[in-house]
């Protein structure tokens, strides 16, 4: 009996320590984004159609993620784990965000429940993706480890496995150093200014720039893991074709951060979208960079 009361105990106290990690990770990610007025104008005014939308896409990011990150220790192993997992991450996200914006005084009994939804759902966004980065982001753990000592095990053969496991490792982690650093700058009208003063010449030379830059942030400055990744297999192949794929990562994934912020509407001609992506494309991979050295 003392026994089964024991394991209930070490039980709820996991369960408490997982919790209080999730929530820690969603609000080290969410809380610049609560500061930011851009936001709240943006979720004062947004239609229910696009809410749905939002959470309908953030729901499936998160499910992609805990697929590869996850707040839990245990990864979930099969669907409809990896689906109570993603339901939680949001419930812990939008939870955390109501709290903060409470406290802020940026919704209270007088708000009109459409803003308070539209606020609450927008803001919410950073909070569940830091939910789900919350093991890599608070312990430095991931799911997605890149271990050369299991190639050697294998005879330094490159098998598929090999190959997709460490081009899902690259991409997740590009993505995520891209989110963590550019979400919080993709909803400010710098953006907006800065690809208003940058001429084509000067958008060029800023691709470059963000290529040489998250070049050598990986590849140059010979941090930690700067002999693993001159051996890593996988798409992203090397030094070289990497860079440039996560590059392209990053400018996707800035591209889709401005039209989620309303930045960038389908009415807006191709090159809008591919100057303003350009811009935000510097910090993202420079973000994006930073995340393939925790790999």
């Amino acid at each position: 009996m003392k026994s089964d009361r024991q394991n209930n105990l070490n039980g709820w106290d996991k369960e408490i320590g997982e919790l209080i990690s999730a929530a820690s990770g969603g609000f080290l990610f969410g809380i610049p984004l609560l500061y930011t007025m851009e936001v709240w104008f943006i979720g004062s005014f947004i239609q229910p159609p696009i809410l749905l939308s939002v959470l309908v896409i953030m729901f499936v990011v998160v499910v992609l993620l805990n697929k590869i990150e996850g707040f839990r220790e245990q990864q979930a192993q099969t669907f409809w784990e990896t689906t109570a997992e993603s339901i939680e991450t949001l419930a812990i996200g939008i939870v955390c965000t109501t709290l903060m914006l409470i406290v802020l005084g940026r919704i209270d009994l007088e708000t009109p429940l459409s803003e308070i939804l539209g606020k609450i759902i927008f803001e919410s966004v950073p909070f569940c993706l830091g939910v789900a980065f919350s093991r890599s982001l608070l312990t430095g753990n991931t799911k997605i480890d890149f271990d050369p000592e299991d190639q050697q095990s294998t005879g330094g053969s490159s098998s598929k496995g090999d190959i997709w496991h460490d081009s899902l490792a690259d991409f997740g982690a590009t993505l995520i150093g891209t989110l963590f650093v550019a979400f919080s700058i993709a909803p400010t009208e710098e953006v907006i200014m800065l690809a208003a003063s940058f001429s084509p010449l000067e958008l060029l030379i800023l691709i470059f720039v963000s290529l040489y830059i998250s070049y050598g942030i990986v590849f140059a400055a010979q941090f930690t893991n700067y002999d693993q990744r001159h051996q890593q297999q996988g798409l992203f192949q090397n030094p070289q074709t990497e860079t440039i794929i996560s590059y392209l990562i990053s400018l996707i994934a800035g591209i889709i951060m401005l039209w989620f912020f309303h930045q960038l509407t389908f009415s807006d001609p191709w090159f809008i979208w591919l100057r303003y992506g350009i811009i935000l494309g510097f910090p993202a991979s420079i973000g994006g960079a930073a995340g393939r050295l925790t790999v």
